[in-house]
């Protein structure tokens, strides 16, 4: 049975958490710094909403949004493009075993979220949810 970053129907462990936290503030911070050698990505402004972290701590996924949400998937390309320094940027300095490999998805936990406000917000649901 292969396992996936949380396929454990515990969840992921304190340390994927701990790891997994700190690789998204680093994150945050080479973005936001500008650390990166690409003037197309030090000139967006790009959120890291959560990134989760394997078992075995060798592959991070990032769920990132530029600001605004506008042009995510050209967003999403540069920041594949610079991958390799992007992860070296982000593992400098940090006290880990491996360096992971880095993986960015779109981060689409607005979208859903406005699609719940949006069914809560439905007459219908809104009278069922008062007669309970």
């Amino acid at each position: 049975m292969s396992k996936g970053a949380y396929s454990d129907h515990r969840g992921p462990s304190q340390r994927q958490l701990r790891v997994a936290e700190l690789l998204r503030r680093r994150l945050s911070e080479v973005l936001a710094r500008g650390e990166v050698h690409d003037p197309e990505l030090n000139a967006m402004s790009i959120t890291v909403g959560e990134v989760r972290a394997s078992p075995d701590l060798k592959v991070a996924t990032a769920f990132v949004m530029p600001l605004g949400g506008g042009e995510a998937d050209h967003a999403l390309e540069v920041l594949k493009a610079n991958r390799s320094e992007i992860r070296r940027a982000v593992t400098k300095g940090l006290n880990l075993k491996y360096s992971p490999d880095l993986r960015f998805v779109l981060d689409d936990t607005y979208d859903r979220m406005d699609d719940t406000r949006r069914l809560l917000d439905l007459d219908n649901v809104r009278r069922d949810l008062e007669t309970d």
